[in-house]
């Protein structure tokens, strides 16, 4: 049985604003993972919004569009962070190991081209149990993982002045 790791403290002078973007093909695992990482989330005072996609492998192009619609809207409040929860589950073919390749590949590539804080909880497991174990709040918690690791990089990113100036502008 593994130890629980002691829950980080973040203190942050503007609480953040997070996007959630869950791949939601198993979906039982996919609640778990969003239970644990609205639990730091939560824990953290942080805002969020939950978006749902079909798959692991359209994670990234959630996050890439909420990226380029600042272009568009420039009011609407930006995200500080984004957290990408889904489960890809080994097979008989190789296309798990290419979803998972080129999930992992697109939210690395987006966090390098757009400087952004991702938290990836991609869950990458050889059956629908373990998945199950490694997305258990209560378990290995790979949501909550997520989440934190989503918050140390806003942190980071805070201390480095690489967050965006609130704008408060009336519509």
């Amino acid at each position: 049985m593994k130890t629980k790791r002691p829950d980080k403290v973040f203190n942050f002078e503007d609480k953040p604003h997070v996007m959630i973007v869950e791949g939601r093909f198993y979906d039982d695992v996919s609640d778990m993972q969003l239970k644990g990482a609205q639990a730091v989330l939560d824990r953290a005072g942080a805002s969020y919004v939950v978006y749902t996609v079909p798959g692991a492998l359209e994670i990234p192009a959630a996050i890439a569009y909420a990226v380029k619609s600042m272009d568009f809207d420039a009011v609407r409040r930006r995200f500080d962070g984004y957290i990408a929860l889904g489960c890809v589950l080994q097979g008989e073919t190789k296309h798990a190991d290419i979803v998972a390749r080129e999930s992992a590949s697109g939210l690395q590539n987006l966090c390098l081209q757009h400087v952004l804080a991702v938290g990836n909880g991609i869950i990458t497991a050889e059956s629908h149990e373990q998945a199950l174990e490694r997305a258990n709040p209560a378990g290995e918690d790979r949501g909550g993982a997520a989440a934190e690791a989503c918050l140390c990089m806003v942190e980071l990113k805070c201390g480095f002045n690489l967050s965006p100036k609130r704008r408060w502008i009336a519509r």
